[in-house]
Parts: C-alpha cells; structure tokens; sequence
C-alpha cells in the first residue's frame, strides 16, 4: 500500500478529489481521481469495473448516494495511506481524455453584464436586455459532437458572412472565446418531468471549465431570426477534470439579488452561485479574470428551465454558464467584449489584439475557496487555433 504526497497549497487535495479519465502507455482508458500531482486507477484502487470503463458515464448513472460513498472511499484510502501501489501513477505519465460520453449540449448566457455590454454593442439605441432576459435563463442547444477535450487543436471554421448586398464565404475573421463554467448531469429524468431547483444536488455531478469558442462574423449573420449554429457548432472544449459538487461546498455564495422575482418554478429558498474565479491567459499573458459568483442566474435555475417543459435530463448532459463577465473592464470573458468589438484593441505581449491569428493560444484557469483556506483547482481549458481546412 502506498502514501500518496500532497504538496503544501495543492488545489487537488482531499478537499478537492476531481475525477477524469486517463490511460497509459498499452493500457485502455479508464476513470481515475487526481490526487495532488497524482491519479489514482479507481478500478483497481476500489476494485470496481464501473470504472474501468472509457468514460464516467457508468458511473455516475448509479446516482447520487453512489457518488457520495465512493467519495467516502477515496478519502479514507488516500488519508489513511491505502491505495495499492499499482494504482498510482504520476500525472504527468498519463495521457488524458474526454471525461465524459457527452449526451446533449446546452449554452446559456447567464451573465448581466455579458448580456448588458453586447446589448450596447449590437443595440446602441435601445435597451442592452431583452424583454425577456430578467425573467429566464437564455439558452440555445449545441452540438454534443463538437466537444472537445482540452489541449485539442481548434482549427479555424469557415462559413458565410456579411456582405455588401450579398454574403460571402470564408474563414472566420472574428474568432473568439468564452470563458464559461460547464455542469455535468449524473442522473438523469424521465421524459415529461421537470427537475425542481431543490432537486439539483442529485442530478447534477460535477463541474468543468468550458471554453465556447465563437466565430462572431458567421455568429453575427445568422443568428436572426433563430440564434447560434454554425458560429458556435465547431468546437466546444472542456478541462479534463470533473471537480464534483461536494468539493463546491464551500464556494457557495449568494447570487445577484433578482428582481424582478423569478417565477415559482426558478425560486429557491437561498439562492447560490459560486465563488470561482477564472483567468484567461492569450499566449501566455492573462488579459482577464472573470469572476463566476458575478452570475445572475444559478446553475440550479439552469437545469430548472432546461427540464421545466418536460424535456428528459440523461447521464452526460452537459450545460455552460454562457459567458462569464464580471462589472470591471478586466473582468470581461469574451474577447468581443475585452476590445469592445474590435474598436478597442488590447496588446498583448506588446502588439495590440483584436481577435484570434492562426497559432494563438488560449489557456482558462479557474480556482474556487475551499475548507481551511485552501483552494480548489479545476485544472485548466486550452486550445491553439490551426488554420481554417478547404
């Protein structure tokens, strides 16, 4: 048996615990948990074929008192010194994949401020929100398909754009991020049965950062009259480690006040966002730190409208914040937004920026208060732009 080493500060301590999916050299891929600089094979740490399977899926079908008790079970092996030797391998040994079967895909736009600076930026003359914006959580469907893990290549999309009189085609010459947090659904809902905020511990598992890449010239063309397509289908990408909602605890703070009060079926009795504060790195300089707890609408609230109709939740659906913005300049998620569509350039590693060339990078951090003073880490979300393919 084996102590695994946690270093002083680590943001992946017993406090934290995230699950992700990795394989190494000859060997399938299979669940394992971080645990400082290391990760532990579940499946022959607990001896447990759900989780010698490619993705967590299996596993967080069998729900939420499942969930707690292999959580139990990690923290009395890895506290009390018991993980077998051969269970352990270090992370930077291992070769890490898509944590989940992504089921559906669902973006929302929960951000006051996001929503508030692009209303003043496609609207000058009007109100930034829409009618409707106080009342629910926006939201479009996505493309399950196109979500990526982290560190995936994202090569440039092509697609029509506007002309002068007629439309024309080609790379995006606007392409974008956003910085956004992603909730993962462990236990799904029949068909026709809505799930209630209260209900949303024991469906939803974890969280990942998710960057929602965007090409805003495509995006800007075709979103009327019936939202996002082929501006955002093209790539989604999250971080490899699934931070589960117990590991959240302590991040939980009130959200915005909401007014005017949401109806029945969006009310909870405290509401709660989190405490997570992002940074956006663009070629390795930070240029913005998003603060989620910012967020006008809960994750909880979310899953509410999401189900509300009737629509069935299952094991891999996968939903996004939308567009974290906090009120401060510096704090924007989204570079259309930074450089208040494109008349406001940035530099960056001394040139100014608009949006993103052929080779840039772009890397979202994200951590969360933990017990004790410490810090939860979620990792990171990253992606390089190749260039657009005929």
């Amino acid at each position: 048996m084996r102590t695994i080493p946690i270093p002083e500060g680590s943001p992946f301590g017993l406090a934290n615990l995230p699950y992700g999916v990795f394989s190494t050299s000859g060997t399938a891929p299979r669940v394992g948990v971080r645990v400082g600089d290391s990760v532990v094979d579940l499946a022959r740490a607990l001896g447990d074929d759900v989780f010698a399977r490619p993705t967590l899926n299996a596993f967080m079908a069998q729900g939420y008192e499942r969930w707690g008790e292999v959580r139990r079970r990690i923290t009395e092996l890895v506290s009390g010194g018991g993980v077998p030797e051969d269970a352990v391998f270090a992370v930077d040994a291992v070769t890490l994949h898509l944590p989940i079967e992504v089921a559906d895909y669902v973006d929302f736009y929960a951000s006051e401020h996001h929503a508030s600076n692009l209303g003043r930026l496609f609207r000058p003359d009007a109100e930034p929100l829409m009618p409707n914006w106080k009342h629910l959580p926006v939201g479009y469907h996505g493309r399950a398909g196109t979500v990526v893990l982290s560190g995936t290549g994202i090569v440039r999309p092509r697609g029509q754009r506007k002309g002068e009189g007629a439309p024309t085609f080609g790379e995006s010459r606007r392409l974008d991020i956003e910085a956004e947090m992603g909730f993962i659904v462990g236990a799904g809902s029949p068909l026709g049965t809505p799930i209630g905020c209260a209900d949303f511990g024991r469906h939803v598992f974890g969280a990942v950062l998710v960057n929602d890449w965007s090409a805003r010239d495509i995006q800007a063309w075709e979103y009327v009259p019936l939202g996002p397509f082929l501006g955002k289908s093209f790539a989604t990408s999250i971080s490899a480690w699934v931070v589960p909602l117990p590991a959240l605890e302590h991040a939980r703070v009130p959200t915005p006040p909401q007014d005017p009060e949401p109806l029945p079926y969006l009310r909870e009795a405290s509401p709660w966002g989190l405490d997570i504060d992002l940074a956006v790195e663009w070629n390795g300089e930070v240029v913005s730190r998003p603060p989620y707890r910012e967020m006008y609408w809960s994750p909880a609230q979310m899953l509410a409208h999401m189900t509300v109709n009737g629509a069935s939740a299952r094991t891999g659906d996968l939903y996004a914040s939308g567009t974290i913005s906090g009120p401060g300049p510096d704090q924007r998620g989204a570079f259309i937004e930074l450089t208040w569509g494109g008349k406001e350039p940035i530099k960056v590693n001394g040139r100014e920026r608009t949006f993103l060339e052929d080779g840039d990078e772009v890397v979202i951090s994200a951590t969360a208060p933990g017990p004790d003073g410490v810090r939860i880490g979620f990792g990171d979300v990253r992606g390089r732009v190749l260039p657009a393919r005929d």
